[in-house]
């Protein structure tokens, strides 16, 4: 089966690279899927979203806010402000930071916590 080349980079520093077969993204538009062959694309990731990269063993799940995905015949870049691995996501700090934001009625902030928990399966 054909792969991407995929590059999942922060603001601070390279947090994935890999091959894979699928990469799902939400961007300000909805969520997309890229295969292999995509057309190219250029879109703008939602703040609070996940980035989920499929492989042939399972899935790399990153929550991200702000940034943009790249897909050229290079493969797929998602460039985020922020981007963090749901392997080190504390999904109790999540939830706080949720709560914090909704009781200061802080819409970002509660995006952005959101997206870390759906990252965790929560």
């Amino acid at each position: 089966m054909a792969e991407l080349h995929v590059e999942l980079v922060s603001v601070e520093r390279e947090v994935w690279s890999g091959e894979a077969r699928e990469v799902i993204a939400r961007t300000t538009e909805g969520e997309v899927g890229i295969l292999p062959g995509h057309a190219p694309l250029l879109g703008q990731l939602a703040d609070g979203g996940t980035v989920r990269i499929l492989q042939e063993g399972g899935e790399v799940v990153a929550a991200v806010s702000g940034g943009f995905l790249s897909v050229t015949d290079g493969g797929v870049t998602v460039l985020a402000e922020v981007a963090e691995m749901a392997a080190d996501i504390d999904a109790n700090r999540a939830r706080a930071a949720a709560d914090r934001a909704r009781a200061e009625g802080d819409d970002d902030a509660l995006r952005r916590a959101e997206g870390r928990l759906r990252a965790v399966g929560q």
